[in-house]
């Protein structure tokens, strides 16, 4: 145990072990604690890069990150050297971490990372998408009607936009997103990156929602182009402009802030947006 304790994030393989970095390794065996979302997956990685773990494994995840996190501090103020590694990717990045690290700057443990892969910034890469600027949105909503909500504040995001998905959402996700987007935005789905069955499929979110409605397999990650400057001589007609507004209410979005994303995504003032909901209504009735 070292007289200095430290609390350091590695990135770890996507899924190819041949990503792993030498100071990977050396963290792996001579780190006093591991922390591991899954202990299992942070042995077996250990034993594919022919490592031998001298410390303690663990386990931190979504689950047991709160109760965890003070007790890891504990020991890294003790002199202990703290290891934390996801099962793929970086720390902190829709997974376990900043908790720890938060925790670790408040009783002045230093704090490193070990730069590592990210699916984040793969998934765009492979893309083809404009990365000069981008934002990164984690995993939208399980529940379908904060999903929606989700995409319709985001339908003016000029970004690229990158969403992790869970391979059983994966079909309704996209759905929701054209719905939000529309059927014609250019997107990408990155299915099991770096690893054997690694599947980048490019094309319009109308396609991609045609082809995976019945669910895709693995880890993905889909990547969505950002939207185009609006012109206000191609905006929707006033039906249209009801029926966007009307869509983003029923994922959750009250009317003024529904009425107010779609006349920003389009390009026209909230009176036009407002006399169009009004003119719906009307004709309801």
């Amino acid at each position: 145990m070292s007289a200095q304790g430290r609390v350091v994030l590695a990135g770890v393989p996507l899924g190819n072990p041949g990503d792993a970095t030498d100071r990977l390794k050396d963290a792996l065996a001579t780190a006093d604690v591991i922390a591991a979302e899954d202990t299992r997956r942070a042995r077996r990685l250990a034993s594919d890069l022919g490592v031998t773990v001298g410390g303690q494994i663990v386990r931190y995840d979504d689950v047991t990150e709160q109760r965890q996190t003070d007790g890891l501090r504990d020991r890294a103020v003790a002199g202990a050297t703290v290891l934390l590694v996801t099962d793929g990717g970086m720390p902190s990045v829709s997974d376990p971490g900043y908790r720890l690290v938060a925790a670790a700057i408040a009783a002045d443990i230093p704090v490193s990372v070990l730069p590592g892969p990210s699916a984040v910034t793969t998934a765009i890469t492979l893309s083809g998408l404009p990365s000069a600027r981008f934002c990164f949105e984690g995993f939208p909503p399980r529940e379908p009607g904060k999903r929606r909500s989700t995409y319709a504040a985001l339908a003016s995001e000029p970004r690229t936009m990158v969403f992790f998905e869970s391979p059983k959402r994966i079909g309704s996700s996209l759905a929701d997103a054209v719905a939000a987007f529309g059927a014609d935005r250019d997107a990408a789905v990155c299915r099991e990156l770096t690893k054997t069955h690694e599947e980048v499929r490019r094309g319009t979110l109308g396609e991609l929602a045609d082809w995976a409605k019945d669910g895709l397999l693995g880890e993905i990650t889909v990547v969505i182009a950002g939207a185009p400057p609006p012109r206000a001589e191609d905006a929707p007609d006033a039906a249209e402009l009801a029926r966007r507004v009307a869509l983003a209410e029923a994922g959750g979005v009250p009317r003024k802030e529904a009425m107010r994303a779609v006349a920003t995504a389009v390009g026209v003032s909230r009176s036009v947006v407002y006399d169009a909901v009004q003119a719906a209504k009307r004709s309801e009735s």
